[in-house]
């Protein structure tokens, strides 16, 4: 069985969700493959609005205690008025991500483009699209170089000294300044975003022409009668360099020294290196032969079905190879928008058309941000996992400044539901439902230590360890006792959600939501464990075991499910897209089906009543829904949601369809993949916990799971064959297989002991141990 990595149309895109990403992590473009007038929509990931700006209100720390006070007074709605007037940015927006242009590649045909087809091959990172006019074969390649810092653009024909071109960059917005020739085949293009502060970027356009004919033309590049055009972009920004202008045409100019095969190879080389990590491969099932020969997004319209059919018809709709595809889809964007040294995942990726995106294409804390980086660790790709903490260290370093104007507090660093990139912590919009949230540094700090338990680099985390502390520090100083000696968050949310109290009272302003606990829970007893791995401030770590004791746990409330707030508010809207509750269920793992049984159930419950009134109705609610279902062991619904996921929140180019796209949905139901096939959560490694009944006979190679374990699943009419784990480290590997097993490592049988239905085995070092059915 082989894997599914190419996504195939037979039309040229037409809009952004039709085009095919390519990017290097730092350099992104939106491919459409137009014939002959085309046009690339270009991202560098540093170029957003302006500065940083100081935006934290001076009556802050008044209405802080005000708010406060309200709230435990009973009184939501005077709180909420308090907290939005006085605690919500002077400026309400921080800064917000912007394109760097348009690369225009104008083709001159002698005739209308037929045979038209467009691809993108996922395993190589590699775009291209070709097509007949007056019969000349016609194709055009495209990819985006880590190695060589570059965008690469071949254009070649099936017929000597057919291809003629003019290519240029421009911005839809004229957001530039300069425009004008290098050298004999190189444009520059330059200029700045908004603020004293803001980021200024200069972009290299340059070809090659084989047995053709380059020259400038004004802002153009114009060939003439060549065998094939090589195009060269390069782009910097003063955030990395003040020589960001020399740096891009250096770039360039080292590109073009090289031919397109030197490039490729270099590119497509450095891109396996990750993404060869890990495979999927599933039975098809699709039952069809045709559909090998669809587009995808013919395939995506299939799963969906049709009205004429009902639910049980749609559940038949079967394509394990879109499954696996989308899979890799999900790992391929997040190498090419997320490489050690660049900038971070935003709400697009890396990928933005728009000078003004929808939320600004920011980090959203309350759950987009941190979704973006569950598929990082357990697919192999923790270097991608990076520049989330570069980010951080810039949120930690503004959130002291945060913590003591704001709060009054002199230790630790706060963030709220934003941050930009320039590690802004005030809280962003106006927004009752969100705005005031002082949990969004405390989920983040908590990727450092889930990174150090999949990688067990000590050096990492003892380098990033003041975040996790000084985000713990915070909540020391913040946390306020109620009557029952409960140590509360407040006031804050329960993300985007809205309830009604005891007294029919409508607010999302409150003390203490269940998502806050969790957090803290899990941070403090995080830094709890990196503190005596580490062999540093134990009295520290004494005082927050102490807290931890105090921090409400998740409780059940009447109707069966787990309380969303302190109390056991209803909700206005039942059916809410966010399920912030669960966070002890995913992604952390508070909640177990095996160690919190009761718990479990109620999670179950309240993922049912969520969903049967409307929830997970957006691509990242659906992500994370099914990341839910697989750690409830419930593989008929983590296939449900994934079909779901895939026929109803993707656009056609398969990306999350949340207008104009956002990709967390892609990355949350990728790692919704690995967890469904491998769990490695309460210090267990748990074998196909959550298989759906399609996914009959197959394979999955080289999944990570904590401790240093590199983890290949064989499986056949949906029982396990066998496994092969590697340990990279040595120590206790403790395996649920859900059958009977034999272990034996280089042929030899070792011994194990099994508790509870655990197989608990003494691994060593660099040793394979295979586990068969």
């Amino acid at each position: 069985m082989s894997t599914e990595t190419l996504m195939k149309y037979d039309f040229p895109a037409e809009s952004f969700s039709e085009a095919l990403p390519i990017g290097n992590g730092r350099i992104g473009a939106m491919i459409y493959g137009t014939p002959a007038k085309e046009s690339i929509v270009l991202n560098e990931d540093s170029i957003w609005s302006g500065g940083l700006r100081h935006r934290i209100n001076p009556e802050a720390k008044d209405g802080f205690m005000e708010a406060r006070a309200l709230l435990m007074e009973g009184k939501p709605h005077e709180a909420e008025e308090v907290a939005l007037s006085k605690m919500q940015g002077v400026t309400p927006n921080m800064r917000r991500y912007m394109p760097l242009g348009e690369l225009h590649i104008d083709l001159e045909l002698g005739g209308k483009a037929l045979s038209y087809s467009r691809s993108l091959d996922i395993g190589s990172a590699v775009a291209d699209a070709s097509f007949t006019a007056a019969d000349i074969v016609y194709t055009k390649e495209y990819f985006v170089s880590a190695p060589d810092e570059v965008m690469v653009v071949r254009i070649s024909a099936s017929q000597p000294q057919s291809v003629s071109l003019s290519c240029y960059m421009d911005s839809r917005e004229d957001n530039f300044d300069d425009n004008r020739p290098c050298g004999s085949n190189m444009i520059l293009f330059n200029g700045g975003t908004n603020s004293r502060g803001g980021i200024l970027y200069a972009a290299c356009l340059g070809a090659n022409a084989k047995n053709g004919e380059v020259r400038t033309s004004g802002s153009k590049l114009c060939v003439k009668n060549a065998d094939e055009v090589l195009i060269v972009l390069s782009v910097r920004t003063s955030f990395y360099s003040q020589m960001f202008e020399e740096s891009a045409q250096l770039d360039a100019e080292m590109a073009m020294q090289c031919d397109f095969d030197e490039l490729y190879y270099r590119h497509v080389n450095d891109y396996r290196e990750l993404f060869d990590r890990v495979e999927l491969s599933l039975n098809d099932n699709s039952d069809n032969e045709e559909i090998a020969f669809l587009n995808t997004n013919e395939r995506i319209d299939r799963l969906k079905g049709n009205e004429l059919d009902n639910l049980d018809c749609r559940r038949l709709i079967n394509d394990n190879k879109l499954f696996e595809l989308y899979f890799n889809f999900g790992r391929y964007l997040l190498i090419s928008c997320s490489r050690a040294g660049t900038q971070p995942a935003n709400l697009q990726g890396l990928w933005n058309e728009m000078t003004a995106p929808p939320n600004g294409s920011r980090y959203t804390l309350n759950l987009n941000t941190e979704m973006n980086y569950w598929l990082a660790e357990s697919c192999n790709l923790s270097e991608c996992h990076m520049p989330l903490f570069d980010l951080l260290e810039r949120v930690c370093g503004n959130g002291r400044v945060t913590a003591k104007e704001m709060y009054g507090i002199n230790k630790g660093f706060v963030c709220h539901n934003s941050t930009d990139i320039w590690g802004d912590t005030a809280p962003q919009d106006e927004l009752a439902t969100s705005s005031i949230w002082p949990m969004g540094g405390a989920w983040l700090a908590i990727h450092i230590f889930e990174h150090y338990e999949y990688t067990l680099d000590r050096d990492f985390l003892e380098e990033k360890y003041h975040i996790l502390k000084e985000a713990a520090e915070f909540f020391t100083e913040y946390l306020t006792a109620d009557e029952k000696g409960r140590l509360l968050t407040g006031p804050s949310v329960s993300p985007e959600n809205t309830y009604i109290d005891k007294n029919g009272t409508s607010a999302s302003i409150c003390m203490s939501p269940a998502m806050d606990s969790q957090i803290l829970t899990v941070l403090f007893a995080d830094t709890i464990k990196a503190a005596n791995i580490l062999g540093k401030d134990e009295a520290f770590a004494a005082k927050l075991a102490d807290m931890l004791r105090k921090l409400p746990m998740p409780s059940i409330g009447r109707y069966g499910q787990i309380m969303e707030w302190l109390e056991d508010y209803d909700e206005t809207d039942i059916g809410h897209r966010h399920i912030s509750q669960l966070f002890a269920l995913y992604p952390a793992d508070l909640i177990n089906p095996y160690k919190t049984p009761k718990l479990a159930d109620a999670a179950r419950a309240t993922l049912v009543r969520r969903l049967i009134n409307g929830g997970s109705h957006m691509g990242y609610s659906c992500a994370w829904v099914t990341n839910m279902w697989a750690r409830l062991y419930d593989g008929t619904m983590v296939s449900e949601n994934l079909k779901r996921m895939i026929s109803h929140y993707c656009n056609p180019n398969l990306t999350d369809s949340k207008p104009p796209l956002q990709l967390e949905g892609n990355f949350g139901a990728t790692a919704a993949i690995a967890e469904a096939l491998m769990q490695s959560c309460g210090g267990e490694i748990n074998l196909l916990p959550a298989l759906p009944e399609e996914w009959t006979n197959g394979h999955v190679k080289g999944l990570r799971a904590k401790g240093g374990f590199t983890v290949d699943i064989y499986w056949a009419e949906s029982r396990l064959c066998y496994a092969d784990i590697t340990s990279d480290f040595g120590g206790e590997l403790r395996l649920r297989a859900n059958t009977a097993v034999s272990v034996s490592c280089g042929g030899e049988a070792v011994d194990y002991v099994i508790e509870d239905g655990v197989v608990i085995i003494a691994a060593e070092e660099g040793k394979t141990y295979n586990i068969k059915a």
